[in-house]
């Protein structure tokens, strides 16, 4: 599909991934909601792109704040063509440690906002999709998810932060084939390790660590790469159902 003049919610588009994504996508010429629960870094983001973005603070999780959100972006911009979900969180813990069993409320937060609030953001984003005038391929709209490599080789203490991303990996074939007949494809991306919050904060010695274990190039991930794959999943027709791993092949060890 094409970008220019379309409109694209990205959730958790304060910062990293989403912030990537937020900027690639106002340089083709879309327009952007940008859903997330950080006020701050979503209104300043928005403030300095002018009538291009609007910032919603969303709980991506709570049904009738994701209906709000939406509702701002029909007000502002009309359509919602294409969602980048990309909001999520990876609190670590292990299943049993010597401080006894991992809390369910942790785990069940983990899912939540990674695996329920993609859903929640899916199925409403979509009912809006399905309005939009068909292109000659007959496409309304294109869905992304953020999985990760952890879907795949989670390592200890990832036990909820894989299931909730493996859940995603696990919905992207089901759900592109169910919106198939409404002309919305469905992509996931799974992207290794990449220079984003959820790193920033390890000590130098533990970045080297884990860059010596990455094969090629030998480098973090770029939040700017992450935004380009996604450009071209809404560009290419032909990605559907898929889930794409971006990680210079790396594969996690245990821990």
């Amino acid at each position: 599909m094409n970008i220019d003049n379309c409109t694209v919610v990205v959730t958790g588009g304060a910062s990293g991934l989403g912030e990537a994504c937020v900027g690639e996508f106002l340089a083709n010429g879309a327009k952007v909601a940008i859903f997330d629960f950080d006020e701050t870094r979503g209104l300043k983001a928005a403030s300095e792109s002018g009538d291009s973005v609007i910032f919603c603070k969303t709980d991506v999780s709570d049904e009738n704040s994701v209906k709000d959100a939406i509702a701002d972006t029909i007000k502002a911009f009309g359509k919602i063509h294409f969602t980048i979900n990309c909001a999520g969180i990876g609190t670590p813990a292990k299943v049993l440690s010597k401080k006894g069993p991992i809390p369910l409320d942790l785990f069940n937060k983990v899912l939540q906002v990674n695996l329920v609030g993609t859903m929640n953001v899916i199925r409403l984003t979509a009912e809006q999709m399905v309005k939009n005038e068909p292109n000659q391929d007959g496409e309304k709209g294109v869905i992304i998810n953020t999985a990760s490599i952890a879907a795949f080789e989670g390592q200890i203490g990832q036990a909820a932060y894989s299931a909730s991303k493996a859940g995603i990996v696990g919905m992207t074939l089901p759900i592109a084939r169910e919106f198939a007949s409404y002309g919305i494809r469905v992509v996931t991306i799974a992207p290794g390790l990449f220079e984003t919050p959820m790193l920033a904060g390890l000590p130098e010695e533990a970045r080297k660590s884990i860059i010596a274990n990455i094969p090629f190039p030998k480098r973090l991930g770029k939040p700017s790469e992450f935004a380009m794959l996604a450009k071209h999943v809404i560009e290419n027709p032909l990605l559907n159902g898929e889930t794409i791993r971006l990680d210079s092949s790396v594969r996690l060890a245990i821990k």
